[in-house]
Protein backbone atom coordinates (compact mmCIF):
# COMPACT_ATOMS: atom_id res chain seq x y z
CA UNK A 1 0.00 0.00 0.00
CA UNK A 2 1.00 3.65 -0.43
CA UNK A 3 2.77 5.48 2.40
CA UNK A 4 4.90 8.57 2.94
CA UNK A 5 7.95 8.21 5.15
CA UNK A 6 10.00 10.99 6.71
CA UNK A 7 13.36 9.28 6.42
CA UNK A 8 15.26 12.01 8.24
CA UNK A 9 14.88 15.77 8.54
CA UNK A 10 14.02 17.34 5.17
CA UNK A 11 13.67 14.01 3.38
CA UNK A 12 10.21 12.67 2.54
CA UNK A 13 9.92 9.49 0.49
CA UNK A 14 6.88 7.85 -1.12
CA UNK A 15 7.05 4.08 -0.57
CA UNK A 16 5.10 0.86 -0.96
CA UNK A 17 4.66 -1.14 2.26
CA UNK A 18 2.71 -4.23 3.27
CA UNK A 19 -0.92 -3.85 4.23
CA UNK A 20 -1.35 -4.31 7.99
CA UNK A 21 -2.59 -7.53 9.55
CA UNK A 22 -6.17 -7.63 10.80
CA UNK A 23 -7.01 -5.96 14.12
CA UNK A 24 -6.43 -7.80 17.37
CA UNK A 25 -8.29 -7.66 20.68
CA UNK A 26 -9.64 -4.13 21.26
CA UNK A 27 -8.25 -2.85 17.97
CA UNK A 28 -9.66 -1.47 14.71
CA UNK A 29 -8.33 -1.35 11.17
CA UNK A 30 -9.02 2.01 9.55
CA UNK A 31 -8.76 3.47 6.05
CA UNK A 32 -7.18 6.93 6.04
CA UNK A 33 -8.99 9.60 4.04
CA UNK A 34 -7.52 12.89 5.33
CA UNK A 35 -4.30 13.88 7.09
CA UNK A 36 -4.01 17.37 8.53
CA UNK A 37 -0.61 19.08 8.44
CA UNK A 38 0.39 21.03 11.52
CA UNK A 39 3.35 22.78 13.13
CA UNK A 40 4.52 19.51 14.67
CA UNK A 41 4.87 18.00 11.19
CA UNK A 42 6.75 21.06 9.97
CA UNK A 43 9.06 21.03 13.00
CA UNK A 44 9.67 17.31 12.54
CA UNK A 45 10.49 17.87 8.88
CA UNK A 46 12.92 20.65 9.79
CA UNK A 47 14.51 18.59 12.57
CA UNK A 48 13.38 21.00 15.28
CA UNK A 49 10.82 18.79 17.07
CA UNK A 50 12.34 17.19 20.21
CA UNK A 51 10.02 14.16 20.23
CA UNK A 52 10.31 13.01 16.59
CA UNK A 53 11.67 9.55 15.75
CA UNK A 54 13.21 8.90 12.31
CA UNK A 55 12.34 7.22 10.03
CA UNK A 56 8.61 7.55 10.67
CA UNK A 57 5.34 7.63 8.77
CA UNK A 58 3.95 11.03 9.85
CA UNK A 59 0.31 11.96 10.30
CA UNK A 60 -1.59 12.42 13.55
CA UNK A 61 -4.48 14.71 12.51
CA UNK A 62 -6.72 12.17 10.85
CA UNK A 63 -10.10 11.59 9.28
CA UNK A 64 -10.58 7.82 8.91
CA UNK A 65 -13.14 5.12 8.14
CA UNK A 66 -13.41 1.88 10.09
CA UNK A 67 -12.69 -1.12 7.84
CA UNK A 68 -12.62 -3.95 10.38
CA UNK A 69 -12.90 -4.33 14.16
CA UNK A 70 -11.23 -6.85 16.44
CA UNK A 71 -12.63 -8.92 19.25
CA UNK A 72 -14.24 -7.02 22.10
CA UNK A 73 -14.73 -3.74 20.20
CA UNK A 74 -18.13 -2.16 20.80
CA UNK A 75 -17.57 1.60 20.43
CA UNK A 76 -17.11 1.55 16.63
CA UNK A 77 -18.37 -0.55 13.73
CA UNK A 78 -17.65 -1.12 10.06
CA UNK A 79 -18.11 2.07 8.04
CA UNK A 80 -17.96 4.53 10.94
CA UNK A 81 -16.26 7.84 10.16
CA UNK A 82 -13.94 8.88 12.96
CA UNK A 83 -11.42 11.36 14.25
CA UNK A 84 -8.34 9.79 15.79
CA UNK A 85 -6.99 10.55 19.25
CA UNK A 86 -3.30 9.97 18.42
CA UNK A 87 -1.87 9.72 21.94
CA UNK A 88 -0.98 6.13 22.83
CA UNK A 89 -0.74 6.00 26.63
CA UNK A 90 0.14 3.16 29.01
CA UNK A 91 -2.83 3.45 31.38
CA UNK A 92 -0.65 2.52 34.35
CA UNK A 93 1.62 5.46 35.23
CA UNK A 94 0.79 8.20 37.73
CA UNK A 95 -0.51 10.60 35.05
CA UNK A 96 -2.71 7.95 33.41
CA UNK A 97 -4.11 6.75 36.74
CA UNK A 98 -5.16 10.32 37.46
CA UNK A 99 -6.85 10.86 34.11
CA UNK A 100 -4.03 12.90 32.57
CA UNK A 101 -3.46 10.53 29.67
CA UNK A 102 -2.01 13.39 27.59
CA UNK A 103 1.04 13.34 29.87
CA UNK A 104 1.64 9.58 30.10
CA UNK A 105 5.21 8.90 31.21
CA UNK A 106 5.72 6.57 28.24
CA UNK A 107 3.47 8.41 25.78
CA UNK A 108 3.84 7.61 22.10
CA UNK A 109 2.12 9.84 19.58
CA UNK A 110 1.39 8.24 16.22
CA UNK A 111 3.12 10.09 13.43
CA UNK A 112 5.72 11.42 15.87
CA UNK A 113 7.14 8.66 18.10
CA UNK A 114 5.73 5.82 15.98
CA UNK A 115 4.20 5.36 12.54
CA UNK A 116 1.08 7.38 11.86
CA UNK A 117 -1.53 7.99 9.21
CA UNK A 118 0.21 8.97 5.97
CA UNK A 119 -0.67 5.57 4.56
CA UNK A 120 -3.74 3.85 3.18
CA UNK A 121 -4.61 1.76 6.25
CA UNK A 122 -3.35 1.10 9.76
CA UNK A 123 -4.39 -0.54 13.03
CA UNK A 124 -4.86 1.27 16.33
CA UNK A 125 -6.74 0.82 19.61
CA UNK A 126 -10.45 1.28 18.97
CA UNK A 127 -10.70 3.36 22.14
CA UNK A 128 -8.78 6.11 20.30
CA UNK A 129 -11.51 6.51 17.69
CA UNK A 130 -14.20 9.18 18.03
CA UNK A 131 -17.22 8.72 15.78
CA UNK A 132 -19.31 11.34 14.00
CA UNK A 133 -22.04 10.63 11.48
CA UNK A 134 -22.23 14.33 10.59
CA UNK A 135 -18.69 15.64 10.16
CA UNK A 136 -16.85 15.46 6.86
CA UNK A 137 -13.45 13.80 6.62
CA UNK A 138 -11.86 17.25 6.42
CA UNK A 139 -13.57 18.27 9.65
CA UNK A 140 -12.61 15.03 11.38
CA UNK A 141 -8.96 15.73 10.52
CA UNK A 142 -9.29 19.15 12.19
CA UNK A 143 -10.46 17.81 15.54
CA UNK A 144 -6.98 17.02 16.90
CA UNK A 145 -5.69 20.51 16.12
CA UNK A 146 -8.71 22.02 17.85
CA UNK A 147 -8.19 19.65 20.78
CA UNK A 148 -4.79 21.23 21.49
CA UNK A 149 -6.48 24.62 21.82
CA UNK A 150 -9.36 23.18 23.83
CA UNK A 151 -7.04 21.59 26.38
CA UNK A 152 -4.94 24.75 26.64
CA UNK A 153 -7.93 26.99 27.36
CA UNK A 154 -9.15 24.46 29.93
CA UNK A 155 -5.72 24.69 31.59
CA UNK A 156 -6.11 28.46 31.65
CA UNK A 157 -9.55 28.28 33.35
CA UNK A 158 -10.56 31.41 31.44
CA UNK A 159 -13.40 33.52 32.86
CA UNK A 160 -16.06 35.20 30.74
CA UNK A 161 -14.92 38.68 29.78
CA UNK A 162 -11.28 38.05 30.71
CA UNK A 163 -8.59 39.76 28.63
CA UNK A 164 -6.49 37.08 26.95
CA UNK A 165 -3.52 37.48 24.63
CA UNK A 166 -2.51 34.82 22.08
CA UNK A 167 1.04 35.02 20.79
CA UNK A 168 1.29 33.38 17.38
CA UNK A 169 -1.51 33.02 14.83
CA UNK A 170 -0.50 29.67 13.38
CA UNK A 171 -2.85 26.65 13.51
CA UNK A 172 -2.33 26.05 17.25
CA UNK A 173 -2.87 29.73 18.02
CA UNK A 174 -6.04 29.67 15.92
CA UNK A 175 -7.27 26.62 17.85
CA UNK A 176 -6.67 28.49 21.11
CA UNK A 177 -8.61 31.47 19.73
CA UNK A 178 -11.60 29.26 18.91
CA UNK A 179 -11.91 28.11 22.52
CA UNK A 180 -11.23 31.53 24.00
CA UNK A 181 -14.24 32.62 21.94
CA UNK A 182 -16.29 29.70 23.27
CA UNK A 183 -15.27 30.84 26.79
CA UNK A 184 -16.41 34.40 25.87
CA UNK A 185 -13.04 35.96 26.61
CA UNK A 186 -11.83 39.23 25.10
CA UNK A 187 -9.20 38.06 22.63
CA UNK A 188 -6.11 39.91 21.40
CA UNK A 189 -3.72 38.24 18.96
CA UNK A 190 -0.10 39.25 18.35
CA UNK A 191 1.96 38.06 15.40
CA UNK A 192 4.61 39.28 12.97
CA UNK A 193 2.53 38.15 9.99
CA UNK A 194 -0.04 40.80 9.11
CA UNK A 195 -1.86 38.47 6.71
CA UNK A 196 -2.58 36.05 9.55
CA UNK A 197 -3.67 38.88 11.81
CA UNK A 198 -6.07 40.04 9.10
CA UNK A 199 -7.46 36.49 8.95
CA UNK A 200 -7.96 36.50 12.74
CA UNK A 201 -9.81 39.80 12.59
CA UNK A 202 -11.96 39.17 9.52
CA UNK A 203 -12.62 35.43 9.69
CA UNK A 204 -12.39 34.62 13.41
CA UNK A 205 -13.69 37.91 14.78
CA UNK A 206 -11.07 38.51 17.48
CA UNK A 207 -11.36 41.74 19.45
CA UNK A 208 -7.89 43.14 18.73
CA UNK A 209 -4.75 42.37 16.75
CA UNK A 210 -1.24 43.65 17.39
CA UNK A 211 1.64 43.52 14.93
CA UNK A 212 4.83 42.45 16.69
CA UNK A 213 7.60 44.83 15.61
CA UNK A 214 10.18 44.05 18.28
CA UNK A 215 10.65 47.71 19.20
CA UNK A 216 9.34 47.40 22.76
CA UNK A 217 6.07 49.24 22.12
CA UNK A 218 3.87 46.16 22.22
CA UNK A 219 3.22 46.32 25.97
CA UNK A 220 1.90 49.88 25.81
CA UNK A 221 -0.22 48.96 22.82
CA UNK A 222 -1.77 46.11 24.82
CA UNK A 223 -2.52 48.48 27.70
CA UNK A 224 -4.17 50.95 25.32
CA UNK A 225 -6.39 48.19 23.96
CA UNK A 226 -7.41 46.90 27.39
CA UNK A 227 -8.27 50.03 29.34
CA UNK A 228 -4.77 50.52 30.75
CA UNK A 229 -4.27 46.93 31.91
CA UNK A 230 -2.18 44.10 30.52
CA UNK A 231 -3.91 40.79 29.71
CA UNK A 232 -4.50 38.48 32.66
CA UNK A 233 -3.77 35.40 30.53
CA UNK A 234 -1.00 35.15 27.92
CA UNK A 235 -0.87 32.02 25.78
CA UNK A 236 2.26 31.51 23.69
CA UNK A 237 1.62 29.34 20.64
CA UNK A 238 4.72 30.33 18.68
CA UNK A 239 7.17 27.56 19.50
CA UNK A 240 9.86 30.28 19.47
CA UNK A 241 12.13 30.32 22.52
CA UNK A 242 12.57 34.07 22.05
CA UNK A 243 8.84 34.76 22.10
CA UNK A 244 8.33 32.31 24.96
CA UNK A 245 11.05 34.00 27.01
CA UNK A 246 9.53 37.42 26.40
CA UNK A 247 5.91 36.38 27.00
CA UNK A 248 6.09 37.09 30.74
CA UNK A 249 6.35 40.83 30.12
CA UNK A 250 2.86 40.94 28.60
CA UNK A 251 0.96 39.45 31.55
CA UNK A 252 -0.78 41.55 34.19
CA UNK A 253 0.39 41.32 37.79
CA UNK A 254 -0.98 38.07 39.31
CA UNK A 255 -1.74 36.87 35.78
CA UNK A 256 -0.62 33.68 34.03
CA UNK A 257 1.49 32.59 31.07
CA UNK A 258 0.75 29.31 29.33
CA UNK A 259 3.12 27.66 26.87
CA UNK A 260 1.32 25.53 24.30
CA UNK A 261 4.08 25.71 21.69
CA UNK A 262 7.21 23.56 21.95
CA UNK A 263 10.87 24.47 21.58
CA UNK A 264 14.15 22.59 22.01
CA UNK A 265 15.86 25.77 23.21
CA UNK A 266 16.25 27.12 26.74
CA UNK A 267 13.87 29.82 27.95
CA UNK A 268 15.57 32.76 29.62
CA UNK A 269 14.08 35.43 31.84
CA UNK A 270 15.01 37.04 35.13
CA UNK A 271 13.32 35.48 38.13
CA UNK A 272 12.17 38.90 39.33
CA UNK A 273 10.11 39.24 36.13
CA UNK A 274 7.82 36.46 37.33
CA UNK A 275 8.32 36.87 41.10
CA UNK A 276 7.45 40.56 41.41
CA UNK A 277 4.07 40.18 39.57
CA UNK A 278 3.52 36.73 41.13
CA UNK A 279 2.87 35.14 37.76
CA UNK A 280 1.66 31.59 37.28
CA UNK A 281 3.54 29.66 34.58
CA UNK A 282 1.91 26.62 33.00
CA UNK A 283 2.56 24.23 30.13
CA UNK A 284 -0.18 22.65 28.04
CA UNK A 285 0.49 19.37 26.26
CA UNK A 286 -1.72 17.42 23.85
CA UNK A 287 -5.36 16.75 24.85
CA UNK A 288 -7.56 14.13 26.52
CA UNK A 289 -10.44 12.00 25.23
CA UNK A 290 -13.14 14.30 26.58
CA UNK A 291 -11.73 17.15 24.48
CA UNK A 292 -12.36 15.15 21.29
CA UNK A 293 -15.92 14.35 22.31
CA UNK A 294 -16.60 17.98 23.17
CA UNK A 295 -15.13 19.35 19.93
CA UNK A 296 -17.06 16.98 17.68
CA UNK A 297 -20.29 18.07 19.38
CA UNK A 298 -19.39 21.78 19.04
CA UNK A 299 -18.75 21.39 15.31
CA UNK A 300 -21.90 19.30 14.82
CA UNK A 301 -23.91 21.98 16.64
CA UNK A 302 -22.26 24.71 14.51
CA UNK A 303 -20.84 26.47 17.57
CA UNK A 304 -17.45 26.18 15.87
CA UNK A 305 -17.34 26.98 12.16
CA UNK A 306 -14.54 25.09 10.43
CA UNK A 307 -15.13 26.77 7.05
CA UNK A 308 -12.29 29.33 7.35
CA UNK A 309 -9.71 26.76 8.38
CA UNK A 310 -9.04 24.58 5.35
CA UNK A 311 -7.09 26.65 2.84
CA UNK A 312 -4.83 24.16 1.04
CA UNK A 313 -4.88 20.50 0.09
CA UNK A 314 -2.87 17.95 -1.86
CA UNK A 315 -3.20 14.47 -3.30
CA UNK A 316 -0.82 11.70 -2.29
CA UNK A 317 1.02 12.03 -5.60
CA UNK A 318 1.59 15.78 -5.20
CA UNK A 319 2.25 15.86 -1.47
CA UNK A 320 6.05 16.20 -1.35
CA UNK A 321 6.07 19.10 -3.80
CA UNK A 322 3.07 20.74 -2.15
CA UNK A 323 4.60 20.45 1.32
CA UNK A 324 7.64 22.42 0.17
CA UNK A 325 5.35 25.23 -0.99
CA UNK A 326 3.38 25.20 2.26
CA UNK A 327 6.56 26.05 4.18
CA UNK A 328 6.69 29.46 2.49
CA UNK A 329 4.93 32.29 4.30
CA UNK A 330 3.71 33.81 1.05
CA UNK A 331 1.69 30.65 0.34
CA UNK A 332 -0.80 31.86 2.95
CA UNK A 333 -1.47 28.44 4.47
CA UNK A 334 -3.80 28.35 7.45
CA UNK A 335 -4.44 24.60 7.44
CA UNK A 336 -3.41 22.14 4.76
CA UNK A 337 -4.63 18.55 4.37
CA UNK A 338 -3.37 15.53 2.50
CA UNK A 339 -6.14 13.67 0.68
CA UNK A 340 -5.23 9.99 0.83
CA UNK A 341 -8.43 9.01 -1.00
Amino acid sequence: MKAIVLQEPKQFKSVDIEFPDGPGLGEALVRVHRVGICGTDVSGYLGKMPFFTYPVIPGHELGVEVVEVGEGVTNVKLGDRCSVEPYMNCGQCFACRNGNTNCCESLEVIGVHKNGGMCEQFVLPASKLHVSAKLTMDQLALVETLAIGCHCVDRAAILEGENALVLGAGPIGLAVIEFLKVAKAKVTVMDMNETRLKFCAERLGVDHTVVFKGDGTEGECLRDLNGGDLPTTVIDATGSHISMSNAVQYAAFTGQVIYVGITTQDLTFKHVSIHRPELTIKASRNAVSSDFVRIIKLIEDEVIDTTPWLTHSSTYEDFVESFQAWLKTETGVIKAVLRMS
